[in-house]
C-alpha cells in the first residue's frame, strides 16, 4: 500500500524513516508535474493556433481561444484557494486536475472554434486551481523555514515551461497534428492525479461554512473587466472607446461593491483581514510588479531577437536561456540561504534592484548589440527575478494564518496574474505606438504591421531601406517598453524597502534551547507574530514561532 504524507509530526517528533522520505518527493513530483500542465499549457497551444485556424476557421475568434482560458483561469484563482481552505486542499486541487484533463480532451475533440473556445474556458477554469494548488498544499505540508529548498524547482518548472512549449508544441503540431497539443495533458495530467490521490494525506474539513455567492460573483465580473480591458485595449478598441470605458465602468463598480459585500460575508471569498499584514500586502504589490515584468520581457524580447538580431522563432526561444537558467539558479540559491539562515529581506531588495537594472540594460539595445550582450542583460534581469518569484509567495504565505493559506496564495497570484495583463497591454501598447511613429518618421509606414511581427523570413525579403527602417522601429519600440518597465519596477525596490523581516514558521529555536521571544510586535501584522492554529480533523495544533516552532518536512513526513 502507497505510503501516505501527513503534515503532522508524528507523536514522538522522530524523524521519519526513508519510505516517507520519499513519498514527500512523489507527491513533490505531482504537484510540479500538475505545475508544468498549466505553465505549459498556452505556450503548445500557441504555437499550434495557424494550424488549428487552417483546419477549423474563425480567423475573427482567433484571440479568444487565449483570452478565454486567460479569463477563466484569473477568474477562477481566488475561487479555487478559497474552496481548499473551506473544503479541504487534496479534494480541491483533485478536482481541479479533473477539471483541466476535461477541458483539454473536449478541446481536442472540438469540431470549431465556438466548441474550441468554449472547452477552453473549462480547462481555464481548471487551471486556475493547479498553481494555487501546489502553493497551498507546499505550503501546508512544509513549514517555511524549510520551504526555500523547493523554490528552484519551481523556477526550474517555469523555465522549461518558456522554453519547452514552443519547441513541444510545433513538433506535436508537425507530427501528430494540432488535436495532441491538448492529448498530451492527458497522460501527464492523470500521472499526477493517480500519484497525488495514491500517497497524499491531509485533514478533512469538516465545518459547513456559508459560501459567499456574492462575492464570488462581484470578483468574478470585476477581474473579467479588468482582463478584458488590458486584453482588447488599444487591439480590438480603441482605449478611449465607449466599450472599454465601459468595462472599466463595470469592473470598478464590481470590485467596490466586492470590498463591500467582504466586510459582511460569514466567509468571505478573499478575507480581507489578511491585508492588514503589511508583509502580505507588500508581497503582493510585488507580485504584481514582477508579473507586469516579466511577461512582459518573454513577450518583446524574442520580438526583438527576431526583428533586429535575425534569429528564427525557434532560436529566439532558446536565446533566451541566460534569463531562464539564471532565473532558476538564483532562486535554488535563495532558496537555500532561507532555509539555512531563516532570513530573507535582503533577496526582495536585491531582487528588485537587479530587475530594475536588468530593464534598464535592455532598454538601451539598438540594432547594433549583439547576442551575447543582450544574454548578459537578460541574466541581470533573470538573477532579479529569481530572488523575487518564490520568496514573494513563501512571505506572502508566512504573513496570513494556516486557515487562510489557500486565500492567500491564490491572491498572490492573482496578483501576478494581474500584473502580467496590465504588462502586455501597457507595454505592448506603448511598443507599438513607438513603432508606427519611428517607421513613418523613417518613410516606411508602408510596412504591413499592425502588431509589428514580422519574423526573421518575411524581413529577409524586404528592400534594404524598408528592413532597417523596420529594425530601428522594433528597436525603439523596446527601448520605450523596457524603459517603462523599469519605471514601473521601481515600485518594487520602494516596496521591499518597508518589508518587516518576521520568523519563518519552523524556524525556531530547538526546544531544548527554547527562549521568550524578544521580536518587537508588529500591530499591523498580527498573524505573521503569532499565526493561528491549523486547523484538522481531529482539532487544531498551535504553530507559534517562538515556544512551539513547527517540525521540520522530514518530521512532518
Amino acid at each position: 500500500m502507497a505510503q501516505q504524507i501527513q503534515p503532522e509530526a508524528s507523536a514522538a517528533g522522530a524523524p521519519a524513516a526513508g519510505p516517507k522520505q520519499r513519498s514527500t518527493r512523489v507527491v513533490l513530483m505531482a504537484l510540479m508535474i500538475a505545475m508544468l500542465l498549466a505553465m505549459l499549457d498556452n505556450m503548445i497551444v500557441g504555437t499550434a493556433m495557424p494550424t488549428i485556424v487552417g483546419d477549423l476557421g474563425g480567423m475573427a475568434h482567433l484571440s479568444w481561444v487565449v483570452t478565454a482560458y486567460t479569463l477563466a483561469t484569473a477568474a477562477s484563482t481566488p475561487i479555487w484557494g478559497k474552496l481548499g481552505d473551506m473544503y479541504g486542499r487534496k479534494g480541491a486541487f483533485l478536482s481541479s486536475i479533473v477539471v483541466f484533463l476535461a477541458g483539454s480532451a473536449l478541446s481536442g475533440m472540438a469540431q470549431g472554434m465556438g466548441q474550441l473556445i468554449g472547452f477552453r474556458a473549462i480547462q481555464g477554469l481548471g487551471a486556475g486551481g493547479l498553481i494555487v494548488g501546489v502553493m497551498a498544499i507546499i505550503g501546508e505540508l512544509i513549514p517555511p523555514r524549510e520551504r526555500g529548498k523547493y523554490q528552484g524547482m519551481m523556477a526550474g518548472v517555469m523555465g522549461i515551461a518558456m522554453i519547452g512549449g514552443p519547441l513541444v508544441g510545433g513538433s506535436i503540431t508537425d507530427h501528430l497534428g494540432w488535436r495532441w497539443s491538448f492529448y498530451i495533458n492527458l497522460p501527464l495530467g492523470a500521472v499526477a492525479l493517480a500519484m497525488v490521490t495514491a500517497v497524499l494525506h491531509l485533514p478533512k474539513k469538516k465545518s459547513k461554512p456559508k459560501i459567499d455567492y456574492l462575492g464570488t460573483v462581484l470578483l468574478t465580473i470585476g477581474i473579467t473587466s479588468i482582463v478584458l480591458v488590458t486584453t482588447w485595449g488599444g487591439t480590438e478598441y480603441a482605449w478611449g472607446s465607449a466599450r472599454i470605458m465601459e468595462l472599466i465602468a463595470l469592473g470598478v463598480a464590481s470590485l467596490v461593491g466586492f470590498f463591500f459585500v467582504e466586510t459582511k460575508a460569514a466567509e468571505p471569498i478573499v478575507p480581507l483581514h489578511i491585508f492588514r499584514s503589511r508583509n502580505f500586502s507588500l508581497m503582493a504589490t510585488i507580485a504584481f510588479i514582477t508579473g507586469f515584468v516579466m511577461f512582459g520581457a518573454v513577450l518583446f524580447l524574442p520580438l526583438y531577437q527576431q526583428s533586429v538580431q535575425g534569429a528564427s522563432a525557434t532560436n529566439s526561444g532558446l536565446l533566451l536561456l541566460p534569463m531562464l537558467l539564471s532565473m532558476t539558479v538564483v532562486s535554488l540559491f535563495a532558496g537555500r540561504v532561507t532555509t539555512s539562515t531563516g532570513r530573507y529581506k535582503a533577496f526582495p531588495i536585491v531582487g528588485s534592484v537587479l530587475m530594475v537594472t536588468g530593464l534598464y540594460l535592455l532598454s538601451t539595445m539598438d540594432t547594433g548589440t549583439t547576442r551575447l550582450t543582450s544574454g548578459l542583460y537578460m541574466a541581470v534581469l533573470g538573477a532579479g527575478m529569481g530572488c523575487l518569484l518564490q520568496i514573494t509567495m513563501l512571505v506572502a504565505q508566512n504573513s496570513v494564518e494556516m486557515k487562510d493559506i489557500g486565500v492567500g496564495s491564490s491572491t498572490s497570484t492573482l496578483a501576478r496574474t494581474l500584473g502580467s495583463s496590465f504588462g502586455v497591454a501597457i507595454m505592448g501598447a506603448l511598443f507599438n505606438s513607438r513603432v508606427q511613429d519611428e517607421m513613418t518618421a523613417r518613410g516606411g509606414a508602408g510596412v504591413t504591421q499592425a502588431s509589428a511581427q514580422l519574423d526573421a523570413a518575411s524581413l529577409a525579403k524586404l528592400p534594404v531601406p524598408l528592413r532597417e527602417a523596420y529594425q530601428h522601429a522594433v528597436s525603439s519600440g523596446t527601448h520605450g517598453a523596457f524603459v517603462l518597465g523599469a519605471a514601473v519596477a521601481l515600485g518594487a525596490v520602494l516596496a521591499s524597502l518597508f518589508v518587516k523581516e518576521v520568523p519563518l514558521r519552523g524556524a525556531g529555536p530547538k526546544p531544548s534551547d527554547a527562549a521568550p521571544s524578544t521580536a518587537p510586535a508588529d500591530a499591523s501584522a498580527p498573524a505573521e507574530v503569532a499565526p493561528a492554529p491549523v486547523e484538522s480533523a481531529g482539532g487544531s495544533a498551535p504553530a507559534d514561532v517562538e515556544s512551539a516552532p513547527s517540525p521540520t518536512v522530514r518530521e512532518r513526513v
